[in-house]
């Protein structure tokens, strides 16, 4: 991954070449838009996250789809590199013997323009970091949960931690509601559930989630998706009244029931009310996580899906296996404006193709980076059907549709047989940040293997802890080097959370959006950071303002000596 080159002698020869090719690679491709004659580039536009409106230096445009391209909103307080939506994927240019731009409309010959490039990353990788293992975190001591007790949902709203929790006995579950300041002591409220306007103490929302939906009245905050089954009649009379809503699959003749998704809503997460009408009805029967995107503006459904063909049309009924016993389990999702109703989930994550034939995406465990509500992250547990265990790996998403596997292999595997999550692990929504730092993500873990005879199934929820919220590092093994794409600073001060060998460092210079570094805040006056380095405060000279204009965008860029960089806060 480590591509080595010599740098640049000065910081000042850094500065010119990034900013003459910049301007240089704008000019060109404005020419090239308007019949090869070179203009001078539009006016910056700036793309506002949440897609209302988009503004340039001549006023206000008119309202629709948002505009693409820097500079960037960050949606929060914290940039954590999950992918390379961030890094600037560098520019290049073939210069004459002046200097001058001549990519693609020169007439030089093969060996006669020069090849130079500004903001390139290089030498640079992403990793993922292993997680610790902490828990069970939740005593199960009470009759009516022998078997054990599990969060299926962990929110923090405010200052205070919930968690939504299944717990089973011999002959039941039931839901249980939890609160916690700190995100380890938990208590439980003396709360009733209602569904419907009843009192109903055998609610079951344990293969869906609860999710908070900051853009609905105060009667529907909190929302529910779940899994429900409806009888063949329901199902015959739904198909009749919305034939674009269902799926074959979701009938299942071994059970004799259809499967759907359900909606709840709530004002409080406790008492509850269902829609009248299925959200979608389709085969997705294990962990639905639901959510609101502030940047789509739409509500998301992450469903399980199956990577599976359709059945030739000339084959006999009584031909080959059930679809579910020669598909893959997979990822869905699916968009709505309107929570009522949803279009059937399309797949968009498989089992890669680096991973054996018969492993599985069990779970998805869709989540956010805290802080950081549209950097989109998935835990996906995986099953090894080869030996009936599991592991949990990462995948991320620059928008929430488009997704891939974090590279560094599983974020966590099952702990050794005879543990009390000796057999399977299935991570739970919702990542979050305690009091200290770290970064915390529940999971059912269980006694025996998945398929294990169930006789005598025992569970527990434990947390995968990230010290320091170290969850991925960007990091060189050597020299490595990078910028970001332009972006809004969300506060003045830059916090840097970042580790360094004994003989690394690293260096940050603050540029404008045009490329050219801010007074005093160069390469050459940055105060290099060195060793374990949790939120410090970048400088330059001693000054940790990031010395940018209110209102303006920001570049940032990094020369990384053997130093990993795991996240970025700003104050």
């Amino acid at each position: 991954m480590n591509h080595p080159r010599p740098r640049c002698p000065t910081t000042t020869t850094v500065a010119a070449v990034s900013v003459m090719l910049l301007s240089s690679i704008l000019l060109l491709a404005q020419g090239e838009a308007e019949g090869g004659q070179g203009c001078p580039p539009p006016k910056t536009v700036v793309s506002v996250a949440s897609g209302a409106a988009a503004s340039t230096a001549s006023g206000p445009a008119a309202a629709g789809p948002p505009i693409s391209g820097e500079p960037y909103e960050l949606g929060g307080r914290r940039l954590v590199f999950t992918s390379w939506q961030y890094v600037r994927p560098g520019s290049f240019a073939w210069l004459d013997e002046k200097g001058n731009n001549v990519s693609v409309v020169g007439t030089q010959g093969p060996t006669e323009a020069r090849f130079r490039r500004a903001d390139y990353p290089h030498g640079i990788r992403l990793v993922t970091q292993s997680a610790q293992r902490e828990g069970p975190i939740v005593a199960n001591d009470r009759p009516d949960e022998s078997k054990g007790i599990t969060f299926t949902t962990l929110l923090k709203d405010g200052d205070t931690y919930k968690a939504w929790a299944t717990a089973a006995g011999e002959k039941a579950s039931s839901l249980v509601y939890l609160e916690s300041k700190d995100g380890r002591q938990w208590t439980r409220p003396d709360v009733r559930f209602e569904l419907n306007g009843r009192p109903d103490t055998s609610l079951n929302l344990g293969e869906g989630t609860v999710f908070i939906d900051p853009s609905a009245p105060p009667a529907e905050r909190f929302k529910c998706v779940t899994l429900h089954r409806m009888s063949y009649d329901e199902f015959e009379e739904f198909k009749r009244r919305h034939p674009d809503r269902w799926e074959p699959r979701a009938k299942r003749e071994d059970v004799g029931q259809v499967f759907y998704v359900q909606g709840l809503v709530s004002p409080d997460g406790l008492k509850w009310t269902s829609l009248p009408e299925p959200l979608s009805v389709e085969h997705s029967d294990t962990q639905i996580v639901g959510c609101y995107d502030p940047q789509l503006r739409k509500y998301v459904i992450y469903t399980r899906n199956w990577m599976v063909s359709p059945k030739s049309p000339r084959a006999r009924e009584e031909w080959g296996k059930a679809w579910y016993s020669v598909g893959r389990r997979s990822i869905g999702r699916t968009e709505s404006d309107d929570f009522r109703r949803f279009p059937l989930s399309q797949m968009i994550l498989v089992p890669p193709l680096d991973l054996p034939p018969s492993d599985v995406l069990y779970t998805n465990c869709k989540t956010t980076i805290p802080d950081c509500p549209i950097s989109h992250v998935m835990f996906p547990t995986v099953w090894h059907t080869a030996d009936d265990s599991t592991s949990v790996v990462m995948a991320a998403s620059p928008d929430g549709r488009a997704w891939d596997f974090v590279p560094g292999g599983a974020v966590f595997n099952t702990p050794a047989f005879g543990e009390w999550d000796g057999g399977c692990v299935f991570a739970r929504p919702n990542l979050v940040e305690l009091p200290d730092g770290s970064f915390v993500l529940p999971y059912t873990g269980y006694l025996v293997p998945h398929k294990y005879p169930r006789g005598q199934i025992r569970f527990g929820t434990g947390y995968l802890v990230w010290p320091k919220g170290r969850l991925v590092a960007l990091e060189a093994a050597e020299l490595g080097e990078f910028a970001t794409i332009a972006f809004m600073p969300p506060g003045r001060r830059l916090l840097v959370n970042a580790v360094t060998t004994r003989a690394g460092s690293l260096r940050i210079e603050v540029a404008d959006i045009n490329g050219a570094p801010l007074p005093g805040r160069s390469f050459a006056e940055a105060d290099p950071i060195f060793g374990d380095q949790y939120r410090t405060p970048a400088a330059w000279k001693g000054q940790a303002d990031l010395g940018f204009e209110d209102g303006t965008p920001v570049i940032l860029r990094f020369h990384l000596d053997r130093a990993k960089i795991f996240g970025l806060d700003f104050e």
